[in-house]
């Protein structure tokens, strides 16, 4: 199975636009791992995860398959990146403490990525994959959204996004499963911070290339008064779906 890249080609608006995760998430990360020194944020993208898993860990190590996707990285302390196949690295065996993959395990040839996964952990050692979904404002603004925006990109998305729609419960994932705490993402964004997110989207991009950018720009007319003032932060939240698991 060859590398699924359909981020690489807007990559400074990737960078620009993702949201990033609870201070909880990494939390309870470091509380299942079985030590601190050392993990994998795998499909890091240009590194929100890592930021997080800096603060837990001696030494972190965020790889990915996209090179425009590094190059948009920002350095952190601590934070070693590379670009890497999820599947095959040039990590040693028995490396990692933890591996954490945030919103990239639906893109993965997975029989590979796990056994690459019990190669570079040490034992006991986890694998904690989590993935978000819809955005949600207040019902009017998230039932306009759906319509003016959602409902026109569907037939665009990739069929391994409806693995995070279902929560990642038709994943599948064969390590000793570990019970996560309920975690949303609350965020307080602008109209502007939203909307970019929504146009980093590939079925948005995709869309785009497909037939233009004028329902996106409709998009924007009829969402914008349901928001009120364009700089006016309100929040957002999304619902982030977990799934944790510990080597034999």
């Amino acid at each position: 199975m060859s590398f699924i890249d359909l981020f690489s080609d807007r990559a400074d608006l990737y960078a620009a636009a993702r949201p990033t995760y609870p201070d909880a998430l990494f939390d309870f990360v470091a509380a299942i791992a079985p030590g601190r020194r050392a993990a994998w944020d795998c499909g890091c993208g240009n590194g929100q995860a890592a930021l997080g898993l800096a603060r837990q860990f001696e030494r972190v190590e965020a790889s990915d398959a996209s090179a425009a996707q590094i190059e948009h990285a920002v350095a952190l302390p601590g934070v070693r990146f590379s670009v890497q196949p999820a599947e095959a690295t040039n990590f040693a065996d028995a490396s990692f403490d933890a591996v954490c993959v945030a919103q990239a395990l639906h893109w993965f040839d997975l029989d590979r990525f796990y056994a690459e996964v019990r190669r570079v952990l040490q034992p006991r050692g986890v694998l904690v994959a989590w993935a978000y979904d819809w955005l949600e404002v207040e019902p009017d603004f998230d039932a306009a959204f759906k319509q003016s925006l959602l409902d026109v990109i569907a037939p665009h998305w990739a069929p391994q996004n409806a693995l995070v729609w279902n929560g990642y419960r038709e994943l599948h994932f064969p390590f000793e499963p570990i019970a996560s705490p309920p975690l949303r993402m609350a965020l307080h964004w602008s109209f502007e911070q939203t909307m970019a997110y929504a146009l980093s989207w590939s079925a948005t991009r995709r869309c785009v290339a497909a037939q233009g950018d004028a329902f996106f720009e409709q998009a924007v007319h009829r969402l914008g008064p349901l928001w009120g003032e364009p700089g006016q932060q309100r929040p957002v939240h999304m619902r982030l779906h977990v799934r944790a698991g510990r080597i034999d």
